[in-house]
């Protein structure tokens, strides 16, 4: 009997065989592509932490863009990506194009296919003005570019450059769509950046976690389009280990498949196995080099979070950690770039990694026990200052916290100065 073939795709990139939870987006995004020029969903930012399907749902909206007769080219924000921009769109373009103006048709050869179009100033022409001439012919046959762009960061002068350059052609009347994507901090540099301050005006999504019934609906129908049935039981185990992260539902759907071997229908049993299996893959793929690459400060504030049920605030964090909130606001802004945690609307934030905070808690109590009583101390309605005098006598205060997670060791004449982020 031949195998039956594993139908989750928890890889990178890969576009799954049901996109649950964004259908709304598809079709925004698919009505922008038939309106054409003027349509304000054609400039759109895609803001989500990681593991949230921002790169799969670029990928959806490129096949939409396809459909409706445009052509696609995807990059990553990097330095080279306005050539690999040019050369791609080429490519693509020499399907429907023949030529630019004032240039031939020479062949240029990318892999076992390619064009190239070989100018007669003998002036290199600019980025911009290789584009130009390329938006124009595809104009000739009414025929618009889409470009995506992963990963953002306003590090990255290539990407400015491009954006710059977007809204020149959107002024010359080119029928052309930028689609971008990133975590949430990155995002917020971009659009904060002044250069291209009219970014603020485009389109920002931010991706929410996916609720539990498009989770189990979108579980279901890819067991059943593998050629299997799930048990009620095992479905609803599924769903809730998912937690609403896309990644997850694809990581934790690929083990309960490996898990269940041969059979044809997946009970509770496997689903718990195949559960067990991806948060240990998650971990070692995730958490492990996550924490990694966490200075101590960053780990000191995020176990400092750990009290809080739910959601923190910054003045909260920074008096667990014994500290003024313009020295804890550095370890802040890390994290978010880092894509730990993320705004909860507000001056509130949480953890934006699945299972980070049971991480954080694990990695805490392997540095030494923490009784309840030493998280009581820091309730908002106590006071600002601790002693160890009292009830809570063998709760350890704030000077214990700051030796034990940041290596700071408190003088008669105050605080030692604070460390550079490591």
């Amino acid at each position: 009997m031949t195998p039956r073939t594993n139908p989750f795709t928890p890889t990178f990139g890969m576009v799954p065989p049901y996109l649950a939870g964004r259908d709304r987006v598809l079709a925004t995004m698919r009505d922008a592509f038939h309106a054409g020029l003027g349509n304000p969903n054609l400039c759109s930012l895609f803001i989500g932490p990681r593991g949230s399907g921002k790169t799969a749902l670029l990928s959806c909206i490129g096949d939409e863009a396809r459909e409706a007769g445009w052509i696609v080219v995807d990059t990553v924000a990097e330095e080279g990506m306005l050539e690999d921009i040019i050369q791609h769109a080429t490519l693509e373009a020499a399907q429907v194009v023949d030529a630019t103006p004032h240039s031939r048709l020479s062949g240029l050869t990318v892999g076992q296919v390619g064009v190239e179009w070989e100018y007669e100033s003998t002036d290199a022409p600019t980025w911009r003005i290789r584009m130009e001439a390329l938006l124009s012919k595809l104009a000739e046959k009414n025929v618009g570019l889409l470009i995506t762009v992963d990963e953002v960061r306003v590090t990255v002068e290539e990407l400015v450059q491009l954006i710059t350059s977007y809204q020149l052609f959107i002024r010359s009347g080119r029928s052309v769509a930028l689609l971008m994507a990133g975590l949430p901090a990155n995002v917020t540099d971009l659009v904060e950046d002044a250069r291209i301050s009219f970014l603020r005006r485009s389109r920002q999504q931010f991706l929410e976690t996916i609720s539990d019934a498009e989770v189990s609906s979108a579980i279901r129908k890819t067991i059943k389009r593998g050629g299997k049935a799930i048990e009620d039981d095992a479905l609803e185990k599924i769903v809730q280990a998912s937690a609403g992260y896309p990644y997850m539902m694809q990581l934790v759907g690929y083990f309960t498949w490996l898990a269940s071997d041969d059979s044809a229908r997946i009970t509770a049993s496997q689903a718990q196995r195949g559960i067990r299996d991806a948060q240990s893959d998650f971990r070692r793929g995730v958490l492990d080099r996550t924490w990694q690459e966490m200075s101590p400060g960053d780990r000191a504030f995020a176990t400092a979070m750990l009290p809080d049920q739910d959601t923190s605030t910054l003045s909260e964090v920074a008096r667990r950690m014994g500290r003024a909130t313009n020295y804890a606001s550095t370890y802040k802004r890390r994290l978010m770039h880092q894509g730990v945690i993320g705004e909860r609307g507000g001056s509130a934030f949480g953890f934006d990694i699945p299972l980070m905070r049971d991480y954080v808690a694990e990695k805490s109590e392997r540095r030494g026990p923490k009784p309840p009583a030493a998280r009581r101390t820091f309730r908002a309605t106590q006071p600002t200052t601790c002693t160890e005098k009292g009830p809570e006598a063998s709760a350890p205060g704030p000077r214990a916290f700051m030796v034990e997670t940041m290596g700071i060791e408190p003088t008669t004449s105050g605080l030692q100065s604070p460390r550079s982020p490591s």
